[in-house]
């Protein structure tokens, strides 16, 4: 018989971390997996960036214009009820161009968030 308890979060109740003025977020970290809340005021830049980690992105509200590759080749504008996965170690770069809510799913969980090692985010 499993020992693990099941944990219930309400995002309302998650502490909202200010990376700066344009970009916020929430994290909820199971085990293996990483569940974020990103905020992302109109102009937001999201700097070119990979991690080893997995990544769907799902835009709930507003738009998100993607840079993918070494080159920043494929440009791919992601919208309200979209999903964008992106594989681990592949370069990304992010724009706002709208006003943003985006639920980020990472495998595994991105260690540089939790222990605040994310210094391309911290303006």
């Amino acid at each position: 018989m499993s020992t693990k308890r099941s944990t219930w979060y309400r995002w309302d109740d998650m502490p909202r971390e200010e990376l700066h003025d344009k970009l916020s977020r929430r994290l909820i970290t199971g085990d293996q997996l990483m569940l974020a809340h990103v905020y992302l005021k109109k102009g937001c830049v999201v700097p070119k960036h990979s991690h080893m980690n997995e990544q769907l992105t799902y835009i709930l509200e507003g738009a998100l214009k993607f840079f993918v590759g070494d080159d920043n080749r494929e440009e791919i504008v992601v919208r309200a009820g979209e999903v964008l996965h992106l594989p681990g170690n592949v370069p990304h770069e992010a724009h706002a161009i709208e006003d943003t809510l985006d639920v980020d799913v990472f495998y595994p969980p991105r260690e540089d968030w939790l222990n605040k090692t994310d210094s391309y985010l911290r303006k």
